[in-house]
């Protein structure tokens, strides 16, 4: 690689430009569509169109960028599951590329990083150190190199002006998220996009990162299912963690057996319930770039930028109300509802509609096995999202309190990986050990 190669720019009058001819597009295709209509094609064949011309123009934007554009296509990638067959196949390889790949650094910003935060003496750590980088991502891109002692590691190197860049393009694309509701229908991303800001600080601060990582290893040492790297050392815009070889999970979903998607699919349900009993941690990004299945068979864990700190473990009324609503209790399940702030003070709701709303989405733990398929997931949005529905009038009258939001989000984006996995496992035995309030 030579040390001319230009970096993506990013804050620049290129990146604005790609995000501004996001309404632009969208508004000329719109009156086009009008044109077509006009013309006497069918408001279904037009709108099909447009849906599918406005996907691939915003995935076409995401995939040229870093900062916010890439991380908020990372985040949406693992939804991708909820979006109707007949949309979906244009642009499954897009988000694919979106989870595990950018441009690259040139090679002399590089050095200047590692030499700016490891030290002026920072080869002298290194056996060896491949100027190609491994992987790369949304703030970041991943070295191989070899420690001084013999071991192989992944160094983790942050983009220059990364911060700068994440929040210009999340700004941007805040002002632009309805075009997100053509993608992915129900989908409210604005929620979303404030909640990427908002933890933009920590996941710029790779001394958090590596904090975390320790945290995961130190839980996780020895496990049988699960695999930490263990940091080798860490500054505030690099970290040097072991290198874990394996399988990216995006090789899997594209063309896994079915072993090894029925035991990915487990393992991640593993590592999302067992995290807060084991490490105070939530691992709050579950798209699919940050793992791997190593060849020992346990779930590797490579990213620990996103993590949610539950010191206390898994909030114990999620148990509970999955026990009672499982258990066909509606007053219980109501009454918990309300407790927690799911219903607001003063909102009349009928327990057996809450019932009738849950039970479809508590079908992966109602009993010993259940397989996660895109066509499920369609089917939950496509219910939900659908205003002519009970179950749309229902879930409007619920409310999401703050405390629960990034769990939720977290959650929801599992269970997409899952679907996108096609995995079959016994979810309910994994809540059965993990989860607190739900077993008696």
């Amino acid at each position: 690689m030579s040390d001319e190669r230009p970096v993506m720019p990013r804050g620049s009058v290129a990146r604005s430009a790609r995000l501004a001819s996001l309404p632009l597009g969208a508004a000329g295709r719109a009156t086009l569509g009008l044109g077509k209509r006009l013309s006497g094609q069918s408001a279904e064949t037009v709108n099909a169109e447009l849906q599918q011309r406005t996907a691939e123009q915003l995935f076409a934007v995401l995939g040229q960028l870093k900062g916010g554009a890439m991380k908020l296509g990372q985040t949406l990638s693992v939804f991708e599951a909820a979006v109707p067959e007949e949309m979906a196949a244009p642009y499954r390889e897009a988000l694919t590329k979106l989870q595990e790949a950018a441009p690259p650094m040139p090679v002399r910003t590089v050095h200047a990083v590692l030499a700016q935060q490891l030290g002026g003496t920072w080869r002298q750590r290194f056996k060896e150190f491949d100027d190609a980088p491994a992987a790369a991502a949304s703030i970041g891109q991943v070295h191989r190199a070899t420690w001084r002692d013999g071991r192989d590691v992944a160094v983790k190197i942050q983009y220059p002006g990364a911060g700068t860049a994440l929040m210009a393009d999340l700004n941007q694309l805040a002002r632009f998220a309805r075009l997100f509701s053509t993608l992915f229908p129900g989908l409210d991303v604005k929620p979303l996009i404030a909640e990427l800001k908002a933890r933009v600080i920590e996941e710029l601060d790779y001394g958090l990162e590596a904090d975390a990582q320790r945290a995961f290893a130190a839980a996780y040492a020895g496990d049988a299912e699960i695999a930490v790297p263990r940091v080798v050392a860490s500054a505030p815009k690099v970290v040097v963690s072991e290198w874990l070889e394996g399988t990216p999970l995006s090789r899997i979903i594209a063309g896994g057996s079915r072993e090894q998607r029925d035991r990915a699919g487990r393992l991640l349900a593993v590592l999302h319930f067992s995290g807060p009993q084991r490490a105070g941690l939530l691992h709050a990004d579950p798209h699919p770039g940050n793992f791997r299945l190593v060849p020992d068979g346990r779930l590797g864990v490579i990213d620990f930028g996103a993590t949610a700190r539950l010191p206390d473990g898994h909030p114990e009324p999620i148990g509970r109300l999955l026990r009672w609503a499982l258990a066909g209790r509606a007053a219980e399940v109501l009454a918990d509802l309300r407790s927690e702030g799911f219903v607001r003070p003063g909102v009349d709701i009928d327990p057996e509609g809450v019932l009738d709303y849950l039970r479809p989405l508590l079908e992966p733990v109602a009993g010993p096995r259940f397989h996660f398929t895109r066509t499920w997931m369609q089917e939950q949005a496509a219910r939900i999202a659908d205003p002519r529905t009970e179950a749309n009038r229902l879930g409007r009258q619920l409310n999401l309190p703050p405390a629960y939001l990034l769990i939720h989000r977290v959650t929801i984006g599992s269970i997409g990986v899952l679907c996108q996995l096609d995995a079959a496992a016994d979810w309910r035995a994994v809540l059965e050990e993990w989860l607190p309030g739900f077993a008696d």
